[in-house]
């Protein structure tokens, strides 16, 4: 139990003046969570995403906690405020995180402790996501229920109050009402934290492999409709849930962030019986409702798929979905990888710019390298209209004909010391010879 201090001006400067925030230890959850499902308002049912758990400190007592997660999904002040596009909001969206806990201590009056935890907390939040998550932060925001609360410690600590939301709560995929809106307040953590959340060209070490998204009914269902297409590799004895129904439930769930198999069947028990309805899932007579795969069905269908089939299909299904026209094209030797033989396994892959994610991959053959293997990497895509990019490996005359012929698209190449006369021909170019552009008029 905390100890209870003098109620002095001389005790409260000196529990100020040695306060500390940390993060707790791993041995410390259980006690963090009871505390705040006992004395916050909003009790603690889960956390969302990413986490961090802070406690501040004095002579190893406990003054107050705050809890840190992912981002809000979507919050129209927020977003507007930034100036993003949608596509760079889900790409970013990681680079902010929510204080959705702040609380001090039942029995602890004292002045000016609030600001001062949440002032010591900012300052070491961004080296303790990136040091935990590999990437770091740079805007952090919190909601302010009113006028239950007035948020007079965040704007002491130069918060920015961005306006209110609608007052809506979401449970599970539904809004409803709840007639208390909040107040959004926002906090750069760095110097030009606005301007390079909404930027075109971040800094690489802001980029996130392929970012978790929610995937909306209709683009489950046609991806449904493209994984029926698929042969079931089970054996028929016992089957209970159609193969790509299970397929389409664990991919959607892996684009929402799971990992494990495990929270692949934990997803699939959050669907709605709508969902399930539309996903084609089983039917339980006696129960009169659909039935979600289990974590064993899901593991045993993922692990006897045709990979590479569903590679080919998901990735097709990506570049229909994607609002991204620019298709990368890199290799890479896995390390720790080798072969029989002994040669390490090198492989090579298109990947959308934006949003990071492959959709074609290959084995380049030991006997061979990268240059012959652009066609077929790239034979099953669609990729009519959109921009191809390569390193100077790949800048070849076969390739360039290929991806403007065959596939209808352009291409960006990197011309360097291995084409010498064409590197040579671009060095003595001037302005003057390049034609200027012609405006669209529609």
């Amino acid at each position: 139990m905390n100890r209870k201090y003098k109620s002095t001006p001389y005790h409260h400067r000196n529990i100020i003046q040695g306060v500390q925030v940390r993060l707790i230890f791993p041995s410390e959850r259980k006690r963090w969570d009871t505390l705040i499902r006992q004395h916050h308002y909003l009790g603690l049912k889960v956390m969302v995403g990413k986490t961090l758990r802070y406690v501040a400190v004095f002579e190893d007592c406990w003054l107050a906690l705050l809890g840190w997660q992912a981002a809000a999904l979507k919050c129209k002040p927020r977003d507007q405020w930034i100036g993003w596009s949608k596509v760079i909001q889900y790409q970013r969206l990681h680079l902010i995180a929510n204080n959705t806990r702040f609380l001090i201590l039942p029995d602890l009056k004292i002045s000016n402790l609030a600001s001062r935890v949440l002032s010591l907390t900012l300052k070491r939040l961004p080296h303790d996501w990136q040091a935990i998550y590999g990437h770091p932060i740079l805007l952090a925001e919190t909601f302010v229920e009113t006028p239950r609360f007035k948020g007079a410690c965040y704007r002491a600590a130069n918060w920015q109050v961005l306006g209110q939301t609608k007052g809506f709560s979401k449970s599970g995929n539904r809004y409803y009402f709840n007639n208390c809106p909040k107040q959004i307040l926002v906090y750069p953590l760095t110097k030009y934290a606005r301007k390079n959340l909404a930027g075109l060209n971040p800094h690489p070490s802001w980029r996130w492999p392929m970012q978790s998204c929610a995937l909306s009914n209709k683009q489950m269902e046609n991806l449904l409709l493209r994984l029926r297409r698929l042969p079931d590799v089970r054996k028929p004895r016992g089957i209970r849930h159609p193969y790509f129904t299970v397929l389409t439930i664990a991919i959607a769930a892996l684009l929402g962030g799971e990992k494990t198999y495990a929270s692949l069947a934990e997803w699939a028990g959050r669907l709605t019986q709508n969902q399930l309805k539309r996903l084609r899932a089983r039917f339980d007579k006696k129960r009169k409702q659909f039935i979600p795969p289990s974590e064993p069905t899901i593991r045993r269908v993922l692990q006897s798929a045709d990979v590479e089939s569903v590679e080919q299909c998901l990735g097709d299904w990506l570049l229909g979905i994607a609002d991204d026209h620019a298709i990368a094209i890199d290799g890479k030797t896995l390390k720790g990888a080798k072969r029989e033989n002994g040669t390490q396994v090198h492989l090579l892959s298109a990947f959308l710019h934006n949003q990071a994610v492959t959709v074609s991959q290959l084995e380049v053959d030991e006997k061979t390298n990268e240059i012959p293997m652009i066609k077929p990497l790239l034979d099953d895509l669609d990729i009519k209209g959109k921009v191809v990019t390569a390193d100077a490996l790949h800048t070849q005359v076969k390739t360039a004909r290929y991806i403007v012929k065959e596939k209808k698209a352009d291409y960006l190449f990197i011309v360097k010391n291995n084409q010498k006369t064409l590197c040579d021909d671009i060095r003595i170019l001037r302005e003057n010879d390049f034609s200027p552009s012609t405006p669209n008029y529609q």
